[in-house]
C-alpha cells in the first residue's frame, strides 16, 4: 500500500536511502526528508507492506513536478514496487494540475536510466546547473 510516510518510519526511510546509495556527504537526507514533509508543495510517499519497502519524494515548483529519493528495499526489487511508486508520484503531480514530472539521475547510473526509460522517461537535452548557497 502506498501512503504518506508516517513519522514512525522516518528512520527506516533514511536507512533505505543509505543502503540504496542515494545519499551523499554534502546533503543531509534527514533535512531533505523533513523539508519535503513540512513543505506545502511536497510529500514523501511510502510503499508499506508490513514494513517500509520503498519511498519516493515528490513535489512541484508551480510549473512542473519533481521526483527524488526513489528507493526500493534491495530484497524487494523486481516486484513492481518502483513502478508503483513512480505511478503514485505521477498521480500526485497530475492531481495538482501539472503536466510534467522531472527527475535527475546521475549519468553513470545505467540501471536507474534503464528503469526510467522502460517507464517512458526520456533524457532531456538540458544542462542542470547548481550553486551551493551556504
Amino acid at each position: 500500500m502506498i501512503i504518506d510516510l508516517p513519522p514512525g518510519l522516518h528512520a527506516d526511510a533514511l536507512q533505505l536511502w543509505e543502503i540504496s546509495g542515494l545519499t551523499r556527504p554534502w546533503n543531509d537526507p534527514a533535512t531533505d526528508l523533513q523539508r519535503a514533509l513540512d513543505g506545502p508543495s511536497s510529500t514523501l510517499l511510502a510503499y508499506v507492506d508490513g514494513a517500509l519497502r520503498g519511498t519516493v519524494m515528490v513535489g512541484h515548483d508551480g510549473h512542473r513536478g519533481w521526483m527524488y529519493y526513489l528507493a526500493v528495499d534491495p530484497a524487494s526489487r523486481g516486484e513492481g514496487i518502483g513502478k508503483a511508486l513512480v505511478t503514485a508520484a505521477e498521480a500526485w503531480v497530475l492531481a495538482r494540475g501539472l503536466p510534467k514530472l522531472m527527475l535527475m539521475v546521475r549519468a553513470d547510473n545505467s540501471a536507474a536510466l534503464g528503469f526510467y526509460a522502460a517507464l517512458g522517461y526520456d533524457v532531456n537535452d538540458v544542462a542542470t546547473l547548481g550553486r551551493v548557497l551556504t
